[in-house]
C-alpha cells in the first residue's frame, strides 16, 4: 500500500527537505553570494531530520496511527525551522537597507502544507478501515 496519495505528499516533503538544503539560498549577503543551507549547521540539521522523518513515515503505511504522530512531529519540526528563519530574516545586520530573502526560506511552509494534506489524507484511511471493521 506504499501507492497512497500520502506516500506522494512525503515524498515531495523529502525532496523540498533534501534537495532545498543543497540548491535552494536562504538570503543574500551584501555581497550577492547566497547564503545556503549547507553554511547554516542548524538548518541543515533540521531539513536533514525533517527528510528521514519523512522517508521513514513513507515506510510505516501499516501502522497508520504512529504514521499520523511522526507526521505531526515533522509539522512541529518544520514550524521550529521556519520560526528560526523568521528570527534570522528579522536579525540579519543591514537588514533595514537590505531586505532580500531566499526561496529557500519557503520550504518549511511548503513542507507543512504537504505534511498536512498526507496527515488528513491519513485520517481518512483511518476512518475507512474502521467503517470496514463495524461492517464485520
Amino acid at each position: 500500500m506504499i501507492q497512497r496519495i500520502q506516500s506522494i505528499y512525503l515524498l515531495l516533503v523529502v525532496l523540498l527537505s533534501a534537495v532545498g538544503a543543497f540548491l535552494l539560498p536562504l538570503w543574500y549577503k551584501e555581497d550577492g553570494s547566497a547564503v545556503l543551507a549547507l553554511d547554516q549547521l542548524t538548518t541543515l540539521a533540521f531539513f536533514g531530520v525533517s527528510a528521514v522523518l519523512a522517508l521513514i513515515t513513507i515506510f510505516l503505511f501499516k501502522n497508520r496511527k504512529l504514521q499520523f504522530v511522526l507526521g505531526r512531529l515533522n509539522i512541529i519540526l518544520n514550524f521550529i525551522l521556519l520560526g528560526f528563519f523568521v528570527y534570522w530574516s528579522q536579525a540579519l545586520p543591514g537588514e533595514m537597507q537590505i531586505s532580500e530573502k531566499g526561496i529557500g526560506m519557503l520550504t518549511p511552509v511548503l513542507s507543512i502544507v504537504f505534511l498536512v494534506l498526507a496527515n488528513k489524507a491519513i485520517k481518512k484511511d483511518e476512518a475507512l478501515v474502521k467503517s470496514a471493521d463495524r461492517l464485520r
